[in-house]
C-alpha cells in the first residue's frame, strides 16, 4: 500500500456510485427471541456511507453480516456479487475494524498490524512494506514499537484501522471507529475515512453520533429497533423535519429582551422563558434555517450574550422519532 496523500483533502467524500458493492434483500438476524436485524433492504456503493442509529439499533449485528463473521436467518446478502460468510474471496476484499478489542496488549503496535498482514496472506518484503506504510497512512510512526497496552484510546483506534487497510482492501467496515477520541483525533480519522472513499473503496462507518457523521458524508442509513428507517441524504430528511415546527434553547443574559425581539420575526412562533432560570429561553420556529442566518446578526446588533443554545431537534433522535412518527 503507499502513501497517496492529495495535496489537498476533500471537505466532503464523494457520493457512494450507484454500482452496488453492498446488497441486502430482505435480511434479517435472530438470536433466539431477539431481533438483531429486521427485514432490511439496501445497497452500498464506493464511496462513504454511515450507518447511524442509537446503540442497539442492530448496527454491529449488520456489519458481521456484510463481513461473513454471521450469516442471515432469513433474506439474502451479497458483498461484491458473492455471499461473504465463510467466503475467502470475500474476506481478501474487506478491511474490518471492529468495535471491541481483545488480548494484545503485550505486542507493539508494530507487531499487531504485522500479525493481521501475515493472516491476510502477506509475506516477505512485501509484507515489512505494507505494514510500515499502513501505520504512516494512520500517522503512528513514531509511536509503533509501543506496546499496546500503553496506547491511549484514540492510539488504539489508528492501529486498528492500521490493520484494517494493510492489505489494500477496496471495501471497509469501520464500526464505531470514532469512539471515545478528543476532537482532534476525530477530525483527523473523518479526513482519513474521506481519503479513503476518495481512493474509490467502499467505505461503511457506523456511529450513533450525527454530528460526526455529518463532517464526513452525507450520505446514510439509518437504524432503528433492527429496521432500516431512511436510506439517502441527511439533508432531505432534515428538510423534512423542518417543515415542522422547530425547537431552539439559549442561555442569554438578557433573555427576556431576546425573548420580545425573537418574536418580532414571522417564522418564529413562540418564545417561553424560564421561571426557575432567568437566562433559560426556548423558542420555536418553522423556519430554522433562515433564523439561524439571522440570528448572529441580531445578537451583535443588540448586544446580547450568549453563553449557550442548542436545538433538541437537531440531533439523531430527532430524526428518529420524526421518522417513527411517519
Amino acid at each position: 500500500m503507499t502513501n497517496t496523500t492529495p495535496a489537498t483533502e476533500p471537505k466532503t467524500a464523494p457520493s457512494p456510485s450507484t454500482e452496488p458493492i453492498i446488497a441486502l434483500e430482505h435480511a434479517s438476524r435472530w438470536y433466539g427471541p431477539v431481533i438483531g436485524v429486521n427485514d432490511v433492504t439496501c445497497q452500498v456503493g464506493r464511496g462513504l456511507t454511515a450507518l447511524l442509529g442509537p446503540n442497539g439499533a442492530g448496527k454491529s449485528t449488520l456489519m458481521k453480516l456484510v463481513t461473513g463473521q454471521i450469516r442471515p436467518t432469513a433474506g439474502r446478502l451479497t458483498v461484491g456479487g458473492e455471499k461473504p460468510f465463510a467466503n475467502p474471496h470475500v474476506f481478501r476484499r474487506l478491511g474490518f475494524c471492529p468495535e471491541g478489542e481483545s488480548g494484545y496488549d503485550a505486542m507493539t503496535g508494530r507487531e499487531f498490524v504485522t500479525l493481521l498482514a501475515a493472516m491476510a496472506g502477506l509475506r516477505g518484503v512485501d509484507l515489512k512494506r505494507r505494514v510500515d506504510d499502513a501505520i504512516e497512512v494512520v500517522g503512528m510512526s513514531d509511536r509503533a514499537d509501543r506496546a499496546v497496552g500503553g496506547y491511549s484510546k484514540g492510539m488504539r483506534q489508528r492501529m486498528k484501522v492500521a490493520q484494517a487497510i494493510v492489505h489494500d482492501p477496496d471495501i471497509l467496515i469501520l464500526d464505531e471507529p470514532l469512539n471515545g477520541l478528543d476532537p482532534e483525533s476525530r477530525h483527523e480519522l473523518s479526513r482519513l475515512f474521506q481519503r479513503f472513499a476518495a481512493e474509490g473503496r467502499c467505505v461503511l462507518v457506523s456511529s450513533h453520533i450525527l454530528f460526526e457523521v455529518e463532517q464526513m458524508t452525507s450520505n446514510i442509513l439509518l437504524l432503528h429497533h433492527g429496521r432500516l428507517l431512511a436510506q439517502g441524504d441527511i439533508h432531505e430528511i432534515r428538510s423534512l423535519m423542518d417543515a415542522h415546527p422547530h425547537r431552539i434553547t439559549f442561555h442569554a443574559d438578557r433573555a427576556r429582551d431576546l425573548a420580545r425581539r425573537l418574536l418580532e420575526w414571522p417564522w418564529v412562533l413562540s418564545a417561553r422563558l424560564d421561571d426557575t432560570d432567568p437566562t433559560a429561553l426556548e423558542v420555536e420556529t418553522r423556519q430554522p434555517e433562515t433564523f439561524y442566518t439571522q440570528l448572529p446578526m441580531l445578537v451583535l446588533e443588540d448586544g446580547f450574550t450568549v453563553s449557550r443554545f442548542e436545538s433538541p431537534d437537531n440531533n439523531l433522535e430527532a430524526v428518529f422519532q420524526y421518522l417513527v412518527k411517519e
